[in-house]
């Protein structure tokens, strides 16, 4: 009697399903994850029926209801307003035509904003926007 000889199989791991699992998963967790939001500048900006938008300038000055002001992301004082103004690169002619825009919460004092135009003035700086909450009509 002769005997055959079997080959015994090897056992083959198929990974393509265990990829399609660990992808879905990383799907998953992407969709679910609830992101950290950066502390923002909180303001109530007046309203206005004439607002009108405008394409925003490379200078946004932010002045909080308690006396916080802002150069664009730093938080700044009055005096340090006044040099992070006077140094920025702009030529004279340059300046009295770049846009800047300022935004005031509702309750900022009329002597905070004054003084804010008074540096804007001082260093060359003409064309300022307000910033509004513009009402539809």
């Amino acid at each position: 009697m002769k005997f055959r000889k079997i080959k015994a199989e090897h056992a083959q791991l198929d990974l393509i399903p265990m990829i399609d699992i660990v992808f879905q998963l990383i799907l998953f967790f992407l969709v679910s994850t609830t992101f950290a939001l950066l502390p923002a500048i909180s303001l109530r900006l007046p309203s206005s029926t004439t607002a009108e938008s405008t394409s925003g300038g490379s200078i946004t000055i932010t002045a909080e209801k308690d006396g916080t002001l802002w150069f664009n992301t730093e938080k700044v004082n009055i005096t340090e307003l006044g040099t992070y103004l006077s140094s920025y690169e702009l030529s004279p002619e340059e300046r009295k035509t770049f846009p800047v825009r300022l935004e005031a919460d509702d309750l900022v004092t009329n002597g905070t904003i004054v003084g804010i135009f008074d540096l804007l003035r001082s260093n060359g700086f003409a064309a300022v926007n307000l910033r509004t909450t513009g009402i539809k009509k």
